[in-house]
């Protein structure tokens, strides 16, 4: 399971450029071409210019897809690494539409005069072997761009796909510095032409970072598997141990990069969200039996190597911040307010602390000994919900629906913070039951759980 985080601000201290700084830096790289360009003496028609701008701006959109999605620190350490790849996700759709336009501008004003003339005109140009290596690299782009959208459909494994969508973004990078440095309207410049090859090498130092040097730096903390067992129906709990020193520091709600059982050189991993409160000596996390990967999860032997990259989310506590709070998980999202509900125990906080937990079976839910023990130790508020009961169920039936939270969180409290896990279905209908019961969005923190 896949969880993506909204809503949720960094603590103050993170590592990090702060989000406005980010902005603007992003913001100028992709306009630094474009300005170039305009800068440029020479100028050719105006639709070949917007062309050429189209395809500029898709190309530098491309090459910062590599650093959004390398989980930098100093990128999404402040902003959050759900902020970062949902812009990494927003702007390869972007660079998408500029890109399949990009050759279609130069024969737009002929398309409506004279379509066969602009037919011809894309036939040459798209078979011509000046462009060749830019056809390459817009079919290329079509093609991972999509895969990327639909990537749930695809008939083969995430790690498949990820290798194919690593590659193929390198080939789409190195095939479009060919093409616009060969063929660009405007690459002529110097300035521009160093523009594009110094982002060709950002590209290359992060695939270095990412797949080489990451790796590295995990060799020097092994963990290994110290217990797996099952916890509740079709879910596990996987304890895994530091084989040196401690294991990392995190802030409660915060999730890792889990690899199992392979080297650290694999593209085997899979982010899950860690269950236990910060604790030097064990890190444990609550998997669900969802696909390929997590299906076989209850196979792994203790001793199994792990390697992990983390943390990351900002799905925490705040600090300083003593207001109420409520969470609301679905399923195996207990399992980062799980962390959190630890820490809040084992700190004594005073929060006032409420908790509806749903499910569809009572088999199903999770570490319910634990949560009965905290509503003694720190004032816990339970709130148990089965949307398909046993005869002797005493708790709340339903879905979490806008009617169960009603009748389960009366009275509200405006001033809480509402803190919602669980897969994207739910959250969305939590959310939208929170804003109609009067809660403001700003008070909704939210994780979700892709399966």
């Amino acid at each position: 399971m896949a969880p993506e985080r909204r809503g949720a601000k960094p603590r103050a201290g993170m590592q990090g450029l702060p989000a406005p700084l980010l902005v603007l830096l992003y913001l100028a790289f992709l306009a630094f071409p474009l300005v170039l360009a305009l800068l440029d003496g020479e100028k050719s028609a105006f639709w070949r210019e917007i062309a050429s701008a189209a395809g500029a701006l898709g190309f530098a959109i491309i090459l910062s897809e590599f650093v959004l999605s390398g989980r930098f620190t100093l990128v999404s350490g402040r902003t959050g690494i759900d902020a970062i790849m949902r812009l990494h996700q927003l702007t390869a759709r972007v660079a998408f539409v500029l890109i399949v336009l990009h050759p279609l501008l130069y024969v737009w004003p002929r398309m409506a005069s004279d379509p066969l003339g602009a037919a011809s005109i894309l036939g040459a140009m798209f078979t011509s072997v000046s462009l060749r290596t830019g056809v390459i690299a817009w079919v290329l782009t079509i093609i991972l761009i999509a895969m990327a959208i639909w990537r749930n459909h695809l008939l083969f494994t995430y790690e498949t796909w990820r290798l194919s969508h690593g590659l193929g973004a390198a080939f789409i990078a190195a095939f479009s510095l060919h093409h616009v440095l060969t063929i660009g309207s405007h690459s002529v410049m110097p300035a521009l032409a160093l523009y594009w090859q110094a982002g060709f090498g950002l590209v290359l130092l992060t695939l270095l970072h990412v797949y080489i040097l990451r790796p590295l730096l995990q060799l020097r903390a092994p963990y290994r598997v110290a217990f797996v067992g099952k916890v509740a129906d079709r879910t596990w709990l996987l304890v895994i141990e530091p084989q040196q020193a401690k294991a990392i520091t995190f802030e409660a709600g915060q999730f890792v990069w889990l690899n199992i059982g392979h080297s650290p050189f694999s593209l085997t991993e899979h982010p899950f969200s860690i269950a236990s409160a910060p604790h030097p000596a064990r890190l444990d996390f609550l998997i669900k039996e969802s696909g390929d990967f997590t299906n076989k999860i209850g196979a792994v032997s203790p001793g199994t190597h792990v390697w992990i990259d983390g943390p990351y989310g900002h799905f925490t506590l705040q600090e300083d911040d003593s207001r109420p709070l409520v969470f609301i998980a679905g399923g195996v999202g207990i399992a980062p307010v799980l962390s959190i509900l630890r820490e809040l125990d084992r700190n004594r906080s005073g929060q006032k602390v409420s908790l509806v937990y749903g499910n569809r079976h009572v088999s199903q839910i999770v570490a319910v000994d634990d949560l009965r023990a905290m509503q003694a130790s720190f004032g816990l508020k339970l709130n148990l919900v089965l949307a398909e009961p046993p005869e002797n169920w005493d708790g709340m039936t339903g879905d979490l629906s806008e009617p169960v939270l009603r009748a389960l969180l009366s009275p509200l409290a405006p001033a809480a913070r509402y803190m919602v896990c669980g897969p994207p279905p739910m959250i969305d209908a939590v959310e939208a039951a929170l804003k109609r019961l009067g809660i403001d969005r700003a008070a909704i923190f939210t994780e979700r759980f892709r399966y």
